[in-house]
């Protein structure tokens, strides 16, 4: 595993356009930059097809076709209701129907966060149109394992664990609606190397038992972190004020769901070439080191694995430029393979 710290920046090109095709649960939009081999990114929680707008311009520049979708439940994307709508089978029909649309056999799937997972599970159940994957932040675990929600349920011993506490429909939101600029600016800094509570300071992933007790406890307040500008935020922050943020939430309500209608790949590896970027002081990185263990099992095609260090969970933001070069690289490596 390589420790990796770039310098090169993308060129001009020309810029990002805005299109919205018909999916499975409604309207998909997506961001598209560059003409050439296709490359879905898959963006997480809690943001939109933006935080890849650094990737975007780098991977045109670099001759592919970067396309940014908002996930099924974020910005202009269609909100279908009740929870089942966002199973993961669900948001891999949307992948699969992105793909289509734009008129594309096969493409690259590139995901963070959650986005990761929609894109291991993309390149799983159809191994015939996502021909590599690269996951950044979350590592792939195959399907399988004990129900999520015991899992989750046993961490934190008199403490609850944030993908616990989303559960309840109507409780985080709760939390969140009041002051949606500053939670989402508190949530962010939580996560960011340059930010994130010292080894002291309360975990931000729990909250405390006692009713009425918030996540928004544990975050920094009055920080911002380097790679957010006021502007970034802004946009961020208003496309939660006027989409709320339930359908974003809802996808944390169904990993149960998953668990059951994806048991037939349980311990299934992903067969086909693949990356993975994390950051060094990202929880999901450190929590998850077993799965990163596990790679030449999991992911038997993997290229690299790469850890930046000091880096936090926003490894395409925090660290754009290296992103860029590890991405470009890569999907060069797998054009002349």
């Amino acid at each position: 595993m390589s420790v990796s710290r770039g310098t090169a920046a993308p060129g001009p090109v020309a810029g990002p356009r805005h299109r919205t095709v018909a999916g499975p649960g409604g309207r998909l939009h997506a961001v598209e930059q560059g003409e050439g081999p296709l490359v879905l990114l898959v963006h997480g929680f809690p943001e939109s097809w933006y935080s890849w707008r650094h990737q975007l311009p780098a991977l045109a520049a670099a001759g592919y076709r970067a396309v940014a979708p908002d996930v099924r439940g974020y910005g202009r994307s269609s909100r279908p209701a009740g929870p089942a709508a966002y199973r993961m089978r669900e948001l891999v029909a949307d992948n699969l129907a992105l793909v289509r649309a734009l008129g594309a056999e096969t493409a690259v799937v590139v995901g963070h966060d959650w986005g990761s997972n929609i894109a291991a599970a993309s390149a799983l159940l159809h191994p015939e149109v996502f021909r590599a994957v690269g996951l950044l932040s979350v590592p792939y675990a195959p399907p399988g394992g004990p129900r999520p929600s015991e899992v989750f349920a046993g961490m934190g011993g008199p403490e609850e664990f944030y993908v616990s506490y989303f559960q309840r429909p109507g409780r985080a939101e709760a939390e969140i609606e009041p002051d949606v600029r500053g939670w989402l600016a508190g949530f962010f800094a939580a996560l960011s190397a340059d930010t994130m509570p010292g080894p002291e300071a309360p975990d931000p992933h729990f909250v405390s038992r006692a009713e009425g007790a918030t996540l928004r406890e544990r975050f920094p307040r009055g920080v911002r972190p380097g790679w957010l500008s006021e502007a970034d935020l802004d946009f961020y922050a208003g496309e939660f004020e006027r989409t709320g943020l339930t359908g974003a939430l809802n996808r944390y309500r169904n990993m149960d769901r998953d668990w059951a209608e994806l048991a037939e790949f349980d311990g299934r590896p992903i067969e086909q070439p693949a990356l993975f970027v994390g950051g060094t002081r990202d929880a999901s990185t450190t929590w998850m080191a077993g799965a990163i263990d596990a790679f030449p099992r999991t992911l038997p095609a993997l290229a690299a694995a790469h850890l930046l260090e000091g880096c936090g969970h926003w490894v395409q933001q925090e660290r754009a430029v290296e992103v860029n070069e590890l991405l470009v690289s890569w999907l060069d490596a797998l054009s002349k393979g």
